[in-house]
């Protein structure tokens, strides 16, 4: 992490014997070997039988560190070393939130630090709100209104039950995608361009759409039909994203496998039922128009009624 002064270990890609470097981690830009700010006069590496390495040295520790008696401490195991000596990134799971604790200098103590709970329990709380939000109202509201909707017994309960649905989903997903600012806030350096570009996109289409409610003309006017044409598409690129999002964030937050099995379930057994209520759908409308255009019209039979026969 920036900041930090560390020793890594790793296999040499020629020899594979195991080697230690120091790192001076002050940016994210270029993670290559670097002196420390204190002395290091001995270090090495091996490797154990279970294919792990280990790390021994001896580090003079600043007067100014040693007064204080306390040091901070983090650990991580990476993928490797790149091209050049450049550290590659580590995973940022919780057991790598985890990895840090205080080394009591005075005592000969150690201790791990939870503070990595409260970075995950957010983690956590943003993604269980964008899930249910972005993830799971919002594709059943789009449902209601494409499918519930060709029912007449189901008019107008239908509509308010979609709005019903769209305007919970976007409270929910501004508190989720709140937590998410609040959590970039928190994470310098560490960037989801992809996650984070899809999250202002759906707030800004979510957010055009809950104010387009407020402007939608009615059934008879003339701007009705281009209204429908924009409130559409708007709701399909939502109903996309937040879908695509969802799973960029479960590959994010790495939780475990049965959450997003569950969710994929979710999705699927939505989809089912989508394409079911669309064969549905198309039977009801098909129908209704068949009755239109079978249903006698009604100044033909008076026509006929009224005809008489001619006179011989």
């Amino acid at each position: 992490m920036a900041g930090s002064q560390a020793l890594v270990a790793y296999k040499n890609s020629t020899t594979g014997v195991a080697v230690v470097h120091t790192f001076d981690i002050s940016s994210y830009s270029s993670i290559v070997p670097k002196d420390l700010s204190f002395e290091v006069p001995d270090k090495t590496a091996e490797t154990r039988s279970d294919g792990s390495l280990a790390i021994f040295a001896t580090i003079k520790v600043p007067a100014n560190l040693a007064a204080k008696g306390t040091i901070n401490q983090v650990w991580q195991v990476g993928p490797g070393v790149g091209e050049g000596g450049m550290l590659e990134r580590h995973d940022f799971a919780a057991a790598n939130l985890h990895s840090k604790g205080t080394l009591d200098l005075k005592n000969g103590q150690s201790s791990t630090n939870s503070g990595g709970d409260t970075t995950v329990k957010k983690k956590n709380i943003h993604g269980i709100l964008n899930t249910v939000s972005w993830g799971i109202l919002f594709p059943l509201g789009a449902m209601i209104a494409r499918y519930i909707r060709s029912f007449e017994s189901a008019d107008p309960a239908w509509f308010y039950l979609h709005v019903f649905c769209q305007i919970s989903a976007y409270a929910i997903g501004v508190a989720g995608w709140g937590t998410g600012l609040k959590l970039g806030s928190e994470s310098s350096g560490i960037t989801y361009s992809g996650h984070r570009y899809i999250g202002i996109a759906l707030f800004v289409l979510a957010t055009v759409q809950i104010f387009a409610l407020f402007l939608r003309p009615k059934k008879d006017h003339k701007l009705r039909f281009y209204w429908n044409i924009y409130h559409h598409s708007f709701g399909y690129a939502i109903l996309v994203l937040g879908i695509i999002n969802v799973f960029k964030g479960f590959n994010i937050l790495k939780p475990e496998h049965k959450w997003k099995s569950a969710y994929m379930i979710v999705i699927i057994a939505m989809g089912g039922i989508s394409l079911l209520l669309e064969a549905i759908t198309w039977i009801v409308v098909l129908k209704r128009k068949s009755r239109k255009s079978t249903k006698p019209y009604d100044g033909y039979n008076n026509a006929q009624s009224n005809q008489q026969p001619l006179a011989m």
